[in-house]
């Protein structure tokens, strides 16, 4: 009982401002894997939406402050190979989309050039 005792003493110790803040990082990762979970049962089949990365950096810095403020090394370095993880994976999804973007202009001004022409198809 005396674990249980220091543990709840610990507990009620923490500064609210921080607790919640440790909350909200935990909460952004919770939602992470709801969008994933809403996401692969509407597809019927997996699928990580480009949401779940906005929630895991999001989760993932949040976490991050918190680990500084506890002075805790493992959360710290956890978190920081997981927000670079995270980063990297946004940075494909927008150069991906930049892409085809760039692609349907090239597509639509190819297209106005022909029209514009007479005698072209």
């Amino acid at each position: 009982m005396e674990g249980f005792a220091a543990w709840w003493d610990q507990m009620t110790s923490i500064d609210n401002t921080w607790l919640a803040i440790g909350l909200a990082g935990q909460s952004m990762f919770f939602m992470r894997f709801l969008m994933q979970w809403l996401a692969t049962e509407r597809a019927r089949r997996s699928v990580v939406p480009e949401v779940f990365w906005y929630f895991s950096i999001g989760g993932g810095l949040i976490v991050f402050a918190y680990g500084i403020h506890r002075a805790d090394p493992v959360i710290v370095i956890g978190q920081c190979a997981g927000v670079t993880i995270y980063s990297r994976n946004l940075y494909f999804i927008w150069k991906e989309k930049l892409a085809l973007r760039r692609a349907k202009r090239i597509e639509s001004e190819k297209l106005e050039a022909s029209q514009g022409q007479p005698g072209r198809t």
